[in-house]
């Protein structure tokens, strides 16, 4: 269960790093710092939507479109991305076409390394428990 929750509290913590970066490096995709409560709303609503919408977009695209499985990740980053900038007071804001091309293209890249380095750091003694048993 405790490893449950680590996994959980690392992808939540990826989702708001893959934002926070893309707010950094996109012109065009702003997060509203002055409302910090909206943007960790943001950060959960998109975690869930992400993690909810990934396996039902595998299914999906695995059944009808199978060239397309490749971009699995980027494309429900896309559509939780959507979803955050359409929520009133999430604070988070795309102005051109160019950052809603990048920005999930920067979230996806930035939660995949988070999520596939952090559980090394964080569940280093859990992966050499499992290597040993």
């Amino acid at each position: 269960m405790i490893t449950f929750l680590i996994r959980a509290a690392i992808f939540v913590f990826s989702a708001a790093l893959g934002l926070i970066v893309a707010d950094w490096i996109l012109p065009g995709f702003h997060i509203d710092w002055s409302d910090w409560w909206g943007f960790v709303l943001a950060v959960v609503i998109f975690a869930v939507i992400q993690s909810v919408l990934a396996p039902w977009v595998f299914k999906l695209t695995r059944r009808h479109a199978a060239p397309l499985l490749g971009g699995i990740g980027i494309i429900s980053t896309f559509v939780a991305i959507l979803v955050v900038v359409l929520i009133p007071n999430a604070g988070i804001g795309i102005s051109n076409v160019l950052a809603w091309v990048l920005a999930p293209v920067i979230v996806w890249i930035i939660t995949a390394l988070a999520t596939w380095l952090l559980p090394m750091v964080f569940l280093k003694k859990d992966v050499a428990q499992r290597r040993a048993g």
